[in-house]
């Protein structure tokens, strides 16, 4: 008896040991935080959906050329990089939560005058002022949303600026078709003036978020980031860590109490000395954060996703697809396509990680490109109509979308916004938005003059050869960042080609501190 009674104790006592821990529920606070600052994407969605269809009728209504469509459609990225080259440095100097207040009010005005337009070079200059606008947000969503977001689900929190540009993207679409019925001089202007509806939306919304905790603590205001973090952290002690970390990387000492405001030198305040450490001396490490952080964003762009985008009634017009209200309502699946698919991204990306996703999206579009530009192709060598190359030119458009939104779409908003140390992460960010709103621009603004050059199918094999360039070059210098703090990166990056043994080390370390502190 004495035997079965000691055996139930030692049994009784090494249960606890055996209940699995229960993985703690996802930071409501966080997501709604990362929500409202990733709606400030919707403005670049929106203008980019929108004047797919506005074009057909602002070059019936003020009688322009093609070149002066491919300049409107394609300059307001050229004027985004203004917004994205100084959003960096004004976020570090007013805040991330005010950029985000400034890029509404910003888009808010350029919509206004987009809608009141009463010629070409007066709507020229509200695509000037709207596109500052979308080089802030742009910039600012992303940088704050993995800033506030902890590590459990940043890839998911961070992939929201893709959704909402998506569903921006949906907007237009819808609003092209609902005003296309209306008077000509009329129906152009209210589908891009109904932007400032958004604009005052996200303007309010922004004002009940709190400020970024790591811009908080580069401002010496400790106890400020602290409320943050324990609002936004999955667990009290997840706050702390955090906390520490981004003591350290911003270089105030550990001693300091959480609770104080500290003095920090003018350089992590403010920014300055950030261009200095990312071009003119930058470490290895730094100088492969940049090649990546810039690199992704090129691709994303150079693969010619826009292009099938913005100019897809275009496409379909070539295709064969004549009715202007067919083509809308073909575009207006693109728009669906492109949302359901980057919001299957946004739920698997933590989970399944970056690379994957990545390198899937990345192939998937290559051979969906191929396929666009063969149809294409064999269309315009066709002396009567094919049904069957029409359905395919449609289906790979759709495929196409379908695959950038999975991977490549948010998941250059993502990687980027995580990768850069702390003192370099907005302005870091600045840069690869400019190269993205750069590359953009430049798609869209030769796109037309390119096809009639070497054919629309020749168009698309282009981008297809870019493509394949885009997976290589994901393959070979991104590393997996999946569940890592974003205080924790940097180790991961400077051996360039050589990442995967840097990981493996770096795994068998951690499992050696692991083991060595469970040690008694």
């Amino acid at each position: 008896m004495e035997n079965q009674s000691l055996e139930k104790v030692m049994i009784s006592n090494k249960i606890p040991e055996f209940v699995p821990l229960k993985k703690p529920k996802r930071n409501k606070y966080a997501f709604a935080c990362s929500l409202l600052a990733s709606m400030t994407s919707v403005l670049l969605g929106y203008d980019t959906g929108v004047m797919s269809g506005a074009v057909i009728y602002i070059k019936e209504d003020l009688k322009i050329s093609d070149v002066a469509i491919e300049v409107l459609v394609g300059t307001i990225n050229i004027y985004s990089l203004v917004g994205a080259a100084i959003a960096g440095r004004t976020s570090d100097w007013i805040g991330r939560r005010k950029t985000i207040i400034l890029a509404s009010g910003i888009f808010l005005v350029g919509a206004l005058l987009m809608g009141f337009a009463p010629n070409y070079w007066f709507l020229m200059l509200g695509r000037f002022v709207a596109g500052i606008g979308v080089g802030y947000a742009l910039m600012i969503a992303p940088v704050y949303t993995a800033e506030v977001a902890p590590a459990s689900c940043r890839g998911f929190c961070t992939s929201f600026p893709e959704v909402f540009i998506n569903a921006g993207v949906l907007l237009g679409y819808i609003a092209n078709y609902a005003f296309s019925m209306l008077p000509l001089k009329l129906g152009w202007r209210l589908m891009l003036g109904i932007g400032v509806i958004p604009s005052v939306m996200l303007g309010v919304g922004v004002l009940a978020m709190p400020e970024s905790p790591r811009w908080l603590v580069m401002q010496g205001r400790l106890g400020d980031a602290k409320k943050v973090l324990d609002r936004t952290s999955d667990t009290l002690e997840e706050s702390k860590t955090r906390l520490a970390d981004i003591k350290e990387a911003a270089g105030i000492p550990k001693d300091c109490q959480d609770h104080d405001i500290v003095s920090v030198t003018r350089e992590s305040s403010d920014g300055s000395g950030v261009w200095r450490d990312l071009f003119i001396h930058p470490t290895p490490t730094v100088l492969h954060i940049l090649i990546v952080g810039v690199g992704i964003h090129f691709f994303q762009q150079a693969s010619g996703i826009d292009a099938v985008v913005l100019y897809s009634p275009r496409i379909y017009e070539k295709a064969g697809i004549t009715k202007p209200s067919y083509r809308l309502l073909a575009t207006i699946a693109v728009g669906c396509m492109k949302t359901f698919f980057t919001l299957v991204a946004t739920f698997f990306v933590d989970k399944i990680g970056r690379r994957i996703l990545l390198l899937s999206s990345c192939g998937g579009m290559i051979l969906s490109l191929l396929a666009l530009a063969t149809g294409l192709t064999i269309i315009d060598h066709s002396d009567h109509t094919l049904k069957w190359a029409i359905v395919m030119c449609v289906c790979a458009t759709y495929s196409t979308v379908a695959f950038f939104s999975i991977g490549m779409g948010p998941l250059a908003w993502v990687y980027s916004s995580e990768i850069f140390p702390l003192r370099l992460r907005a302005q870091g960010c600045s840069i690869g938005v400019a190269v993205n709103r750069a590359v953009s621009g430049g798609i869209l603004m030769t796109f037309i003059s390119l096809y009639k050059a070497i054919s629309i199918g020749g168009a698309f094999f282009l981008y297809t050869g870019i493509a394949i360039v885009a997976w290589i070059f994901f393959y070979s210098l991104l590393p997996e960042t999946k569940g890592t703090t974003l205080e924790e990166m940097e180790p991961l990056f400077g051996t360039f080609f050589k990442w995967r043994s840097t990981m493996k080390e770096l795994k068998s370390s951690r499992v050696e501190g692991a083991a060595s502190s469970a040690q008694p």
